[in-house]
């Protein structure tokens, strides 16, 4: 990581949502999610608050060398979002202790505030994490 990778970093992302992130499209196998409402889906909002933290820091470690996985969570989901509505999120780095990073992050639809709340992202080194994930997968096969 960079010596630039300090609190304070913010960057914004917008998304313009497409039916293919919504709800009925999270587990298209599952017929509960099928019966659901068109709206943005609360586990694409994750990943697109993911998204924003990703860019925010990305320039800030030795991309793709080091590269940063979610961790921890809590955010809420506050309104619902039909397809074709842009998603703007905002995100800042709160806190860097050693490898782990907090974020605050919120979403906008142009209409409400959907979403807001801490994400947290743990810096590793690809090349290790694969080779874990290589043993993982190996032993329990």
């Amino acid at each position: 990581m960079k010596e630039t990778l300090k609190p304070g970093i913010r960057y914004e992302h917008t998304f313009v949502v497409p039916t293919s992130k919504t709800v009925p499209a999270l587990y298209p196998e599952a017929e509960e999610f099928l019966a659901m409402p068109e709206v943005f889906a609360t586990g694409f909002l994750v990943g697109l608050l993911e998204w924003g933290c990703i860019k925010a820091i990305n320039p800030h470690l030795d991309w793709p060398k080091e590269q940063t996985v979610g961790t921890h969570i809590n955010v809420s989901h506050m309104a619902a979002t039909p397809p074709g509505l842009t998603v703007t999120v905002t995100v800042e780095l709160l806190n860097v202790e050693g490898r782990k990073l907090e974020f605050s992050v919120k979403a906008h639809d142009g209409v409400d505030l959907i979403s807001k709340g801490l994400h947290e992202r743990f810096i590793i080194v690809k090349e290790k994490f694969d080779t874990r994930m290589f043993k993982k997968r190996s032993s329990s096969a």
